[in-house]
């Protein structure tokens, strides 16, 4: 009894955290694993870092990666650059103060960990970075379309979903050619 109590605390904690700049459910994944939408200045916030990381990746993956994966950088650099430039349009006055303006020491060492790959572990690496980023991705897009409190951004998120959904599709078929 007394662990229900406390988990149902903790988790009410994470919930009410909203006034930080970002949540604590959305840096821990409690939010995605609860299935609970994003709030508006999160979602600008890691929809922004995830397109700044993507194309960040796909650079490194048009110099370093094999044919497959440097069509797949290409598109991912057209696309998520559109996207960035969508959001950027779209986002609240308010949020936008939330779009960071470099990579977040998260992201930044995923892009290290690609830059120094060693050239029979870069496949490997990148494929299975484009995987977790488009699930992720994905994830914080269908929160958001479905729970959203901003509804131009609700609405972007929804028509911005199957695109993502399919560079999630692409990621894994990287993999099978591994």
């Amino acid at each position: 009894m007394k662990r229900t109590a406390l988990t149902v605390a903790a988790t009410a904690l994470l919930i009410s955290t909203s006034a930080f700049a970002q949540s604590v459910g959305e840096k821990t994944g409690v939010n995605s694993t609860l299935g609970i939408s994003p709030t508006t200045a999160d979602f600008v916030k890691e929809a922004a870092m995830s397109d700044m990381t993507e194309i960040a990746a796909a650079k490194i993956g048009q110099e370093r990666g094999n044919a497959p994966e440097k069509a797949f950088a290409a598109q991912m650099i057209t696309d998520h650059t559109k996207t960035s430039e969508e959001l950027n349009s779209i986002a609240p006055a308010d949020a936008k103060a939330t779009v960071p303006p470099a990579l977040d020491s998260s992201s930044q060492s995923k892009i290290d960990k690609l830059k120094n790959a060693k050239p029979e572990d870069f496949s490997s690496d990148y494929d299975s970075m484009q995987v977790s980023a488009h699930k992720d991705a994905v994830s914080l897009f269908e929160r958001y379309a479905k729970s959203g409190d901003d509804p131009k951004l609700k609405d972007w998120a929804g028509k911005t979903l199957p695109a993502l959904q399919h560079h999630l599709e692409m990621a894994q078929n990287l993999r099978k050619m591994d």
